[in-house]
């Protein structure tokens, strides 16, 4: 194991899991989190967080965190080892609140924390609900929420 790349949903521990692997593999670790997000919660434009991807996977020896899966294909095609950390989603969920309120819930963490709990992920949502009509935790459009916001 010389090029690790760890996946999973948002509250799964990627994060605490691939410091404790790097450290015990003696691996350089990124959280890709810390390479996107840029100062104000400003994502990182598209080509250049795949660059900067391209350049940490040129590395003989590395472990990269995080989903974003419109750059997985960098990371899969170099790497030596996939690890997918799959807990219930109630242990995610779970985790990804308690993130966001041990980080104060500012702005820039309700928006990540968006990314965790997207509305197509629930039971009884995403395209197939939306042909069956609303269903009982239905929003009027008073008490709807933004657009984009999903939690």
């Amino acid at each position: 194991m010389r090029r690790v790349v760890v996946l999973g949903c948002g509250g799964a521990g990627k994060s605490t899991f691939s410091r404790r692997l790097g450290a015990l593999l003696e691996l350089p670790v990124t959280h890709l989190d810390h390479v996107y997000w840029q100062p104000g919660w400003v994502p990182l434009p598209a080509g250049e967080f795949a660059a900067r991807q391209r350049v940490l996977v040129a590395g003989e020896r590395w472990l990269l965190d995080g989903n974003y899966g419109g750059t997985l294909e960098i990371r899969l095609a170099a790497a030596d080892t996939v690890i997918l950390l799959d807990p219930p989603r109630r242990v995610c969920l779970r985790r990804a609140v308690l993130r966001v309120l041990r980080a104060g819930g500012g702005t820039g963490r309700r928006r990540a924390a968006r990314n965790v709990c997207p509305s197509s992920s629930w039971p009884g949502s995403g395209p197939s609900a939306a042909a069956r009509g609303p269903g009982p935790f239905a929003r009027s459009p008073s008490t709807a929420a933004a657009p984009g916001s999903t939690c």
